[in-house]
């Protein structure tokens, strides 16, 4: 299991690597997106077609780290609560069932890489049991939405189960994060500060749950 763990602990570095490769290539044009009040303009003055970019960079997001939950809130702040959820649900979770689709393709070869048969076993017997709260719970959190869609996949996570844990977490954090950047046109700061804060504050919550799951 320890060995599982440190692998996608260096799949996250590698996706971090990635990350810092991208902002030194696209320089300003990527870090409009790190900048909620940049990024609403930008989507603002592309609005016929930004809905579509918007769904693109989420989609995106499986393998290059994109605020995905700022990219949530400058949608619904462009194009309302429900337009901006739709396209948000659009977006993750077709990156989430292409990250799951991909691992299952791979099956046993990628399973191989990550760990020993006797380690896997064991992986995924917790993921059948703990699995689908996690990845509700990872919709909100940065990088491990992605890593978790990829495991599931390698894990053989059932396809509904997977399917109803995905579009559970995906539509509430969409409609969360549409509501906070249209809410935001009454109260600009408040509104982004919350989709910031709310992910980071999910960590240590997620953190106990596996840690006490892991225990059992």
């Amino acid at each position: 299991m320890r060995t599982l763990i440190l692998k996608v602990l260096f799949f996250m570095v590698v996706l971090a690597a990635l990350f810092l490769l991208e902002f030194h290539l696209f320089g300003q044009d990527f870090e409009l997106l790190f900048n909620q009040q940049r990024c609403i303009e930008w989507f603002s003055r592309i609005r016929p077609y930004g809905w579509a970019i918007g769904i693109g960079l989420l989609i995106g997001d499986l393998l290059l780290p994109v605020p995905a939950t700022g990219i949530m809130a400058a949608l619904g702040n462009v194009y309302g609560v429900m337009a901006g959820a739709l396209f948000s649900v659009i977006g993750s979770a077709g990156a989430g069932f292409i990250g799951y689709g991909v691992a299952r393709f791979l099956g046993s070869k990628g399973s191989r890489f990550l760990a020993a048969e006797e380690d896997l076993a064991r992986f995924q017997r917790l993921f059948d049991k703990w699995g689908g709260m996690a990845i509700i719970i990872s919709r909100m959190m940065p990088v491990l939405p992605e890593v978790l869609t990829i495991l599931a996949g390698i894990a053989g996570m059932n396809l509904l189960k997977f399917t109803a844990s995905l579009l559970l977490g995906t539509v509430f954090t969409s409609l969360l994060f549409s509501w906070l950047g249209y809410a935001s046109r009454a109260l600009p700061g408040y509104g982004m500060l919350a989709a910031v804060l709310i992910p980071l504050l999910i960590w240590p919550v997620f953190l106990r749950l596996v840690r006490g799951k892991q225990g059992r």
